[in-house]
């Protein structure tokens, strides 16, 4: 019996710290975590897991960074839940190709949602631009329970150092696509111009071809009249000389 207790006690003690370690690996992430600098209409996912065992997730708040702002936010709506843009005024507007922007966002709530335990839930926004002249971008997030909990992911990730436990989640901005990169749409487009040029030495080559048939057969057909005219001639002459020896045989007789 103390065998089968001790088991019991151990499996107890397993089970308890998986039920640990799992909830503790998951975070708040972004994804996709990359996107190339000075993208606009970015599709972005805030994933919130529920690490609670006996309590619902019923709020988060995502804080934008304000020091490299994005410019305009468009938040999906999520079912069951109610959502809240906050933007900040500049101090400094910033000149886009859209114009002057004068507000930049600068936090995100969702409210009113259940998040039961052992779910997530994913929050979707697309971002109005990205900036070019940052390599990532922080968002710091709270995560609110319905015991009150409040879970604050906003560790900065730090070279060199382990994985914080609560780190905020982050998107790394990649190299912006090159100029001439946009002139691939064109390409398509310079096609028709290009085969025009191609096409324009086979166009040309087939008038020469034709005005030289032509002229080829105009010499032939000159050609078979003179031929004609001559073969009429010969023709004539001997149908005279016919009827000349004719009648000279003819009076031959009659004397």
């Amino acid at each position: 019996m103390s065998k089968l207790l001790r088991g019991a006690a151990l499996a107890g003690a397993v089970l308890t710290m998986l039920a640990i370690a799992g909830p503790a690996s998951a975070h708040v992430t972004i994804g996709p975590d990359t996107s190339p600098k000075g993208g606009s209409d970015v599709e972005l996912t805030f994933r919130v897991p529920n690490e609670e065992a006996q309590a619902n997730t019923t709020q988060v708040e995502v804080d934008f960074p304000t020091d490299k702002p994005i410019t305009g936010v468009l938040p999906e709506p999520t079912p069951g839940w109610t959502v809240k843009v906050d933007n900040l005024t500049l101090t400094t507007p910033i000149k886009t190709d859209d114009g002057t922007v004068t507000q930049v966002v600068q936090r995100i709530t969702w409210s009113g949602g259940q998040l039961a335990p052992g779910q997530y839930q994913g929050f979707r926004v697309m971002l109005g631009s990205l900036p070019d002249n940052a390599d990532s971008l922080t968002f710091k997030a709270l995560q609110t329970y319905s015991n009150g909990d409040v879970v604050r992911w906003i560790d900065v990730r730090q070279p060199g150092q382990p994985e914080p436990d609560h780190p905020a989640p982050v998107l790394t901005l990649t190299a912006a696509a090159p100029d001439g990169g946009s002139s691939a749409p064109s390409s398509p487009g310079s096609q028709p111009t290009a085969s025009a040029t191609v096409s324009a030495p086979s166009s040309s080559t087939g008038t020469t071809t034709t005005t030289a048939a032509a002229k080829t057969s105009d010499s032939t057909a000159r050609g078979l009249g003179i031929a004609g005219i001559v073969v009429g001639v010969l023709g004539l002459g001997a149908g005279a000389f016919g009827i000349s020896a004719a009648r000279r045989k003819g009076a031959g007789t009659t004397e």
